[in-house]
């Protein structure tokens, strides 16, 4: 799945059809070339591919002339790829081109299809498609930020990052991941003080300094909570372990057989699961997931309480939050959000909170209760008060959420901890290489749905399994 080659054109008035940016990868026209055979058609020069976009999509200017196969009506692109039709003898073509319009620049790539050429293959079929079209879809993140039109100078300073960046996402033509958001561009490819440095074609980046190893564990939970006798509280734990290694070349080795061993015994014997695990493996050069574990544990960090009563035109709330006591009181972030749909818009707020602070966004009809990095010394928080709908705009609606159907959802991150237990050993994580790397190694638990039901109301439950 590669790319043969890349534009950005402008269809702006007074520089339309230029091409603000181009690159091609020989090794993949190399490829097209062999695949084709005696049906292959080259990539025409960059002056020639404005002008033929530029018809095939139907941007030309209001003073040509009509051309009923180009201008009719009756004939609406719909696809996002295109078929060049190029010049010369036996008008060859050029499929699939894939475009991508934002305001007033046109992104264009052209994917290698690893099929022949006739009889032509469907587009849903092509891997490649997907895999281009991804692309474009970063690059246009990238390029045009979440405005529809970019200042010229972001605009200039951008296209001129794309090189470094294409080195990152797109190397030798093979799509990797997506672009940066808008306005940043990676420390790898930002330019050094130094100048420009030359860098050979098989490097995605340009490290400085000492190689290190990064291996991060995030431990994910979720929790249904319902504070009800008839209705069973649901947790679980679910983590990943991420790799970032700057030093080989991708080459996965072999895995452990007592993994695959653990994976088949019954769910319920958490005996096979005690570890340790050993993974031999050459990383590729992008973050990636080395393993996906889930796990049973016997409570769930946050016990909560949520009580919603309706009188005349308000609500009365009160919420209780119980940090379990084996769990690290530090946070990097702890909050609860609280909204109210299927009501008016807000009037006045009348709540007190026994730590933290209180946000409300009226607009949103939704409280933002910021407990901050620590629980008091009694790992209990307190919200309780009176919230007011005297508004006579209708707020933000949720068919899940009506009566006293409500919930509030947690969002909080703890570091240097996992409920499972599960963390990497920095001293076993072992790198056969010249260099002599610096091992880092984190774990952190992060909230994921977590859920508490207001126990007053009624509450959604499943009757199925859950699948991890």
């Amino acid at each position: 799945m590669s790319i043969r080659a890349l534009w950005v054109v402008s269809h702006e008035k007074g520089e339309s059809g230029k091409v603000r940016f181009s690159r091609r990868f020989p090794t993949v026209e190399l490829r097209a070339k062999s695949l084709a055979g005696t049906q292959y058609v080259a990539v025409p020069e960059d002056r020639v591919i404005p002008k033929l976009l530029l018809t095939e999509l139907g941007l030309v200017d209001a003073d040509k002339p009509y051309v009923e196969v180009r201008d009719d009506c009756a004939r609406q692109h719909r696809s996002p790829a295109v078929e060049l039709r190029l010049d010369g003898p036996g008008r060859r073509t050029l499929w699939p081109l894939l475009t991508v319009t934002q305001g007033a620049l046109i992104l264009a790539c052209l994917p290698l299809v690893e099929a022949p050429p006739e009889p032509r293959p469907p587009l849903p079929s092509l891997a490649s498609v997907s895999q281009g079209l991804a692309l474009l879809s970063g690059l246009q993140d990238f390029l045009c930020g979440p405005g529809a039109k970019p200042e010229p100078d972001v605009l200039a300073s951008r296209l001129a990052a794309l090189p470094s960046v294409l080195l990152q996402v797109c190397p030798l033509g093979r799509p990797l991941d997506t672009p940066p958001p808008a306005g940043s561009v990676p420390a790898a490819v930002a330019p050094s003080p130094g100048g420009a440095q030359k860098q050979p074609a098989w490097k995605a980046g340009v490290h400085r300094g000492r190689a290190v190893v990064s291996v991060a564990l995030t431990e994910k939970v979720r929790s249904m909570q319902y504070s009800k006798s008839s209705q069973q509280d649901i947790w679980d734990v679910y983590g990943m372990v991420m790799c970032k290694d700057i030093l080989v070349h991708p080459c996965v080795t072999s895995l452990d057989a007592s993994i695959l061993t653990a994976c088949s015994v019954d769910e319920n014997d958490s005996s096979a699961f005690s570890g340790p695990y050993k993974f031999p493996f050459s990383p590729p050069l992008e973050l990636f997931r080395l393993c996906s574990y889930t796990s049973q544990v016997p409570v769930p960090p946050i016990l909560g309480s949520y009580q919603l009563k309706a009188e005349e035109n308000h609500l009365k709330v009160n919420v209780v939050l119980k940090l379990h006591e084996s769990v690290k009181n530090s946070f990097e972030y702890c909050e609860a959000h609280i909204p109210f749909f299927n009501q008016n818009l807000m009037g006045s707020v009348e709540v007190k909170v026994s730590s933290g602070q209180l946000e409300v966004s009226k607009e949103k009809n939704l409280l933002v209760w910021v407990l901050g990095q620590k629980f008091p010394k009694s790992r209990e928080a307190t919200l309780e008060g009176t919230v007011h709908f005297s508004g006579t705009v209708a707020g933000p609606t949720d068919p899940l959420c009506t009566g006293l159907t409500a919930y509030i959802k947690l969002y909080f991150r703890v570091p240097d901890l996992t409920l499972s237990g599960c963390c990497v050993d920095q001293h076993s994580v072992q790198v056969y290489s010249s260099a002599k790397p610096r091992i880092v190694t984190t774990r952190e638990l992060v909230s994921s749905e977590y859920y508490i039901w207001n126990s007053t109301g009624e509450a959604p439950v499943s009757s199925g399994l859950m699948v991890l």
